[in-house]
């Protein structure tokens, strides 16, 4: 039998050091953050942090996510349309709240940092991405869609407005904005290709 190296991880100082990521993250932003004030805070050394996440994006977005407990819940409405309306819905709720502004402002610190964009992408978005490709997928087999559809661009079709509107133009990303873009985005779709 093998033998372990080093403690087990304790369950109460995970909780204390993703305790203090979040709250962190909320009071000052990713940008200002530093692991030995997650450490301070927490009552941990910088060393404990290391030991357990590889570096600060890693500790604070597991601290975002214990925190927040993002469901990924697939819709299933019997409607492709409907399934992304309400996934696209809640997505720019969660987005446009204090919490989710949060996810936007860990989109701004991954275009100058690689490590960061990998975590969200792989912790974030990819998931939400097979949620959508799961809906699309399940429309084409109800011949909602042309079975040669793209599924990639399609998605990107679909939220990449949502995010410029985020991140570039400030226009509002609401309920009725959702409804109609789904719309345009649908009208493509379901067309001829050209």
């Amino acid at each position: 039998m093998e033998k372990k190296m080093g403690r087990p991880r304790s369950e109460k100082t995970k909780k204390a050091i993703l305790d203090a990521a979040y709250e962190l993250l909320l009071e000052n932003g990713f940008p200002s953050m530093t692991v030995e004030g997650i450490a301070e805070k927490a009552g941990v050394s910088k060393a404990t942090i290391y030991k357990w996440w590889p570096n600060k994006a890693a500790v604070v977005l597991d601290g975002f996510f214990a925190a927040t407990e993002l469901l990924l819940e697939v819709p299933d409405t019997g409607s492709a349309k409907e399934d992304l309306i309400l996934q696209a819905d809640h997505l720019a709720a969660f987005l446009t709240s204090p919490k989710g502004r949060v996810i936007t402002e860990l989109i701004a610190e991954g275009q100058s940092d690689e490590k960061v964009a990998k975590e969200y992408r792989d912790r974030y978005f990819n998931p939400r991405r097979l949620i959508s490709k799961h809906i699309l997928e399940r429309g084409m087999e109800r011949g909602e869609f042309r079975q040669n559809l793209d599924l990639e661009l399609s998605i990107d079709l679909i939220f990449a407005p949502l995010f410029y509107r985020l991140l570039i133009t400030g226009e509002p990303v609401d309920s009725a904005f959702v409804r109609n873009l789904i719309s345009y985005a649908f009208a493509g779709l379901q067309g001829v290709k050209s």
